[in-house]
């Protein structure tokens, strides 16, 4: 676990907003899904024109991921994540040559 017990009780006492930080998530993850639809894949240009904060979260997601992977605690991918974002279909790597 990232995270230890007696953090999570310091950030409670402390008033913290657990719930901001995956409403953001979930508002970009929305918008993923509605490119997706449009699209048909997750290879959103980082400097996207319509939308360039969904390139970059895009990019941010890839990233995160890859620390997850190799086991970096300043990761803030999480299961739930990973699971909601294959199911669009998440391309984590981009094949050499696929500038985005």
């Amino acid at each position: 676990p990232r995270m230890t017990l007696d953090r999570i009780e310091l950030l409670n006492k402390v008033g913290f907003e657990w719930g901001r930080c995956n409403e953001a998530w979930k508002r970009m993850y929305d918008e993923l899904e509605i490119y997706v639809k449009e699209f048909g894949n997750t290879r959103v240009l980082r400097k996207f024109p319509a939308n360039p904060q969904l390139g970059t979260w895009v990019c941010t997601q890839r990233q995160n991921y890859q620390k997850l992977l190799k086991g970096d605690p300043s990761s803030s991918m999480t299961e739930d994540r990973i699971h909601l974002l294959n199911k669009l279909g998440m391309e984590w790597k981009i094949p050499k040559g696929k500038v985005i």
